[in-house]
């Protein structure tokens, strides 16, 4: 019956180390309305951009099949060849660029989503820290203050009666 009652102390002790150790591991804050609102805005964005991308470039394909036997058949050689290879890397450099903003957009968006993530970092706890001597520092000051003041006020009453003690003795 004692072995039972100790092997269960022993699980309750493991289980509340292990849940110690699982809170431990769990971000301290959850993240702020503005770091949610810019994931919010950000991945439909992303989304878009890459979307907007693929059809670039799937427009440039079509179009440069569709428009090579036109020039080819209704003007000379080369002006059509010379539009089709302008239109044809003005399609692609769009395609790029629209990727490459979404691509950015979703990289902006997981830094965003990581930074909200990560706990405190040391630096505002030693701030915290400071704050909390400089508000100790200038309590004690004050009080310093205050002491030297009430004593030169009670030097001050001392030494006033003391001296009026003294011109009535002078006029009689």
């Amino acid at each position: 019956m004692a072995d039972r009652d100790r092997a269960g102390q022993y699980y309750q002790q493991q289980r509340g180390q292990v849940g110690e150790t699982v809170k431990g591991m769990l971000p301290d804050k959850a993240p702020s309305a503005s770091q949610a609102l810019t994931v919010a805005t950000l991945f439909p964005l992303g989304g878009l951009l890459l979307v907007m991308s693929g059809l670039a470039l799937a427009a440039s394909v079509v179009g440069l099949a569709v428009a090579t036997p036109v020039f080819l058949l209704f003007s000379p050689v080369l002006v059509p060849a010379a539009l089709l290879i302008g239109l044809a890397v003005a399609g692609f450099l769009t395609s790029g660029a629209l990727g490459l903003g979404g691509l950015s957009s979703l990289t902006c968006l997981a830094n965003t989503a990581r930074q909200a993530f990560q706990r405190t970092p040391d630096y505002v706890e030693q701030a915290r820290r400071r704050m909390a001597e400089a508000a100790a520092h200038a309590g004690h000051k004050t009080a310093q203050a205050g002491h030297t003041i009430q004593g030169r006020a009670e030097q001050a009453g001392g030494g006033g009666g003391a001296g009026g003690g003294a011109g009535a003795k002078a006029s009689s």
